[in-house]
């Protein structure tokens, strides 16, 4: 018996070639080398919890390594997690990050230091859009805003 397998054009183009040509082209990675301000954290829940806007952005930031951490500064505190990413278009995709590893300093209140750390160990998704970065958090749990770090 003999067994007869049909290849597609690109496969058949791929065997004595690189697939090149065929593959689904990959969307450029948009946060190796980058750097972000907390501007605001939107809640999906007003009624239970209202959203915040960062009175000082520059005391909340996120900084994309090309080697797979991040490191954050979370007000009066610093951390790093590993972050990865998967495009499902141009402008959005996942987004997660690992367990961050986080100093325990006792901020001067008010302070939405508990909040931001907590809240980026949710992160499942992105959008770019207008200059902006979005981070949506599981379960609609709310949308962190982040704008490049000045």
């Amino acid at each position: 018996m003999r067994i007869v397998v049909a290849l597609g054009a690109c496969a058949a183009l791929a065997l004595p070639l690189s697939l090149g040509g065929c593959s689904r082209a990959e969307a450029a990675d948009p946060f190796t080398g980058t750097a972000w301000q907390l501007v605001s954290i939107e809640s999906m829940a007003p009624d239970e919890r209202p959203s915040t806007t960062i009175d000082d952005p520059s005391a909340y930031t996120v900084d994309f390594g090309g080697d797979g951490r991040a490191a954050f500064r979370i007000d009066c505190n610093r951390g790093s997690a590993t972050w990865t990413f998967v495009p499902a278009a141009a402008d959005s995709g996942s987004l997660s990050f690992g367990p961050v590893a986080m100093t325990r300093m006792a901020c001067r209140q008010p302070s939405v230091d508990a909040e931001v750390a907590a809240a980026l160990g949710r992160v499942r998704s992105y959008l770019l859009s207008d200059g902006l970065l979005h981070l949506s958090t599981e379960a609609d749990g709310g949308v962190m805003h982040w704008r490049p770090q000045e």
